[in-house]
């Protein structure tokens, strides 16, 4: 129910109740649901039931609790949803109020993995994960203003990893991430340096090759991507001189339980699109311009108790030539 997300803000909402008692009156409870129904636009299918008040935690406010019930929901669907609200004691003001707990450590539950990193040691004081897409051209575009502007601007002070979050609707983007792994674990340079390579050229992987043959499997659809990928992936192997039996074996075995790992850290912490950027635990979602990405990185360095560097100075503008 769309309209009752807005009752997680707190609100105070001013009218004119009855005196204190532990149940409302009926006079009382309908004041309460007119005011609701009004405030948050709640439909007519729903059925609003004031509770009773009970003792609170907030000096000189009850607890009511507010159900609403939508009365076309299917069977077995959730078609009921509580919500608290506080009402004064005397009567007069009613409102809802969230608690939240303050993390002593903001970027405590959002960990590097041991994923191949950019910048500083693990010891350095910006931690920055990114969930990253191979195949999102929002991803790209964030990654090329990221690189190497932030390495060379806070050089040592951050320490960045990328964390793989392949969309559904990316066909080649689960591939790609399987085989910078496949190459990360053995060479985490070449795993930067083929991430750089897949998101600069991303528009140059073929697309979908659909065939006419009714038993054609899907992933015939997506093989000229994936071969491409997987010559990307070794020449950047055979420039790091790794193991090329090693790495061969990895990309035809395609295991993706990491990826999906991955995919599901980022669900528990809110992901639903990339990039998305945890700074010292602090969330960047989308790919806006580097000076947002300088702040919140200049605001995690001065939580640390460590200076900025001096904001970067833009080029001048470059002169016009003079008319005849």
């Amino acid at each position: 129910m769309n309209r009752l997300r807005l009752l997680s803000s707190f609100v105070l909402l001013a009218g004119a109740l009855g005196c204190h008692a532990q149940k409302l009156s009926p006079a009382d409870a309908r004041r309460v649901e007119v005011l609701i129904r009004n405030k948050f636009n709640v439909p007519a299918y729903y059925d609003v039931t004031v509770g009773e008040r009970r003792k609170s935690e907030m000096p000189g406010f009850d607890t009511v609790t507010v159900t609403f019930t939508n009365l076309e929901a299917e069977q077995n669907a959730a078609a009921t949803k509580n919500f608290d609200f506080l009402i004064s004691q005397d009567g007069k003001t009613f409102a809802q109020l969230n608690r939240y707990d303050i993390p002593q450590d903001p970027g405590a539950g959002i960990s590097d993995g041991n994923r191949p990193a950019r910048g500083g040691p693990a010891s350095a004081p910006v931690h920055i994960v990114i969930y990253d897409d191979l195949q999102c051209p929002f991803c790209a575009r964030m990654h090329a203003q990221l690189f190497p502007a932030i390495l060379e601007r806070y050089g040592d002070k951050i320490h960045v990893v990328y964390k793989d979050f392949p969309l559904g609707q990316h066909p080649w983007a689960v591939h790609a991430a399987v085989d910078a792994n496949c190459l990360a674990e053995q060479s985490a340079p070449g795993y930067w340096s083929l991430v750089d390579n897949v998101h600069a050229h991303y528009a140059d992987v073929p697309p979908l090759k659909p065939s006419a043959d009714k038993d054609a499997k899907p992933a015939d659809a997506v093989k000229p991507a994936t071969e491409l990928l997987d010559k990307w992936t070794r020449d950047e192997a055979v420039k790091q001189k790794v193991n090329l039996e090693k790495l061969n074996a990895c990309i035809a075995k395609q295991d993706d339980s990491a990826v999906t790992s991955s995919i599901k850290e980022g669900d528990s912490l809110g992901v639903d699109a990339t990039p998305q950027l945890f700074i010292n635990g602090e969330r960047l979602a989308g790919a806006l311009p580097l000076k947002y990405v300088y702040k919140m990185i200049d605001g995690a360095l001065l939580a640390a108790g460590v200076t900025p560097p001096p904001a970067p100075v833009d080029p001048p503008a470059a002169q016009k030539p003079a008319g005849n």
